[in-house]
């Protein structure tokens, strides 16, 4: 179970959860597209996409950092090009780009909405527009939506409708293309971690409190190289969960996830919009 020679593009990989998926993968020998919008030093947020391929190289791969806005149509036509030309085709798409914000509907400005919705359900549908041509000549094709299993009661929506919106939009795509593409055979699956996880992002929403109770970004890593080295006709359309992929693989262990040392499971935060028999962890 090997990523080796294969040829990934990364949506918004700079940092986080997309830059663990990208190392894991190189760590296999893997080529990366790093498509971001991070080319200079954020003040307060380590990581670019320059950075990122750097380390990718590091691990064993080779990387190619690309400035992209996957907002924009034109941007992500020139990417995918782009890394087609530099690796020779696209074996795996991975949706990780997102933006998050927890407000209610009279606290959340259009801008704002805007925003997740074009990054998030638009930017996923975008990139997977271009990229299936390619991933249809592929041997093992898989797209990777970084994204939760659906479910559409009232709790996960009330408090932060803009947001929920924009999440589960990239889950429809999830769904729609386990199905649209089962017949050229381009496995589509998602995957979302059971605890939150030590990124920029939670330390925004949740500050240094949730931080300390949450798992690296390394687990999902793990989970997303074993979910994209599965034969793609055969694990399609699953919603999966990153502890429960690797428990399935014979992990038994996780403590060396934990971002704090030592930190028992049971301490740890559940994600959003987990299944109900989900919210208890350990």
């Amino acid at each position: 179970m090997s990523l080796k020679g294969k040829t990934l593009f990364i949506t918004g990989g700079s940092r986080g959860i997309g830059h663990a998926i990208a190392v894991r993968a190189a760590r296999d020998g893997a080529n990366v597209a790093i498509a971001a919008k991070t080319a200079e030093p954020h003040p307060k947020l380590s990581g670019t996409i320059y950075s990122a391929a750097a380390d990718i190289e590091r691990a064993g791969g080779k990387g190619l950092p690309i400035v992209c806005d996957i907002r924009d149509e034109e941007q992500v036509k020139a990417a995918v090009a782009k890394t087609v030309e530099t690796f020779g085709g696209i074996d795996i798409l991975v949706n990780n780009a997102s933006a998050i914000s927890l407000t209610g509907t009279l606290a959340t400005d259009m801008k704002r909405y805007d925003l997740m919705n074009g990054i998030n359900a638009r930017g996923t549908f975008l990139c997977g527009k271009y990229c299936i041509p390619h991933l249809k000549k592929s041997s093992n094709p898989h797209i990777l939506t970084l994204s939760p299993p659906l479910d559409v009661r009232p709790k996960w929506f009330a408090p932060h409708v803009a947001y929920s919106i924009a999440k589960y939009g990239m889950s429809l795509c999830t769904l729609a293309w386990a199905q649209e593409f089962r017949k050229d055979g381009i496995a589509a699956n998602s995957l979302w971690p059971h605890t939150t996880i030590a990124t920029a992002a939670i330390t925004l929403v949740g500050g240094d409190a949730i931080m300390k109770r949450s798992r690296t970004p390394d687990i999902m890593g793990d989970a997303a190289q074993l979910i994209l080295s599965k034969p793609s006709r055969e694990f399609t359309g699953h919603f999966c969960i990153d502890d429960q992929v690797l428990r399935d693989a014979g992990v038994t262990d996780f403590s060396r996830y934990a971002a704090v040392p030592g930190t028992p499971d049971h301490e740890l935060a559940p994600d959003l919009f987990l299944p109900d028999e989900l919210i208890r962890i350990g």
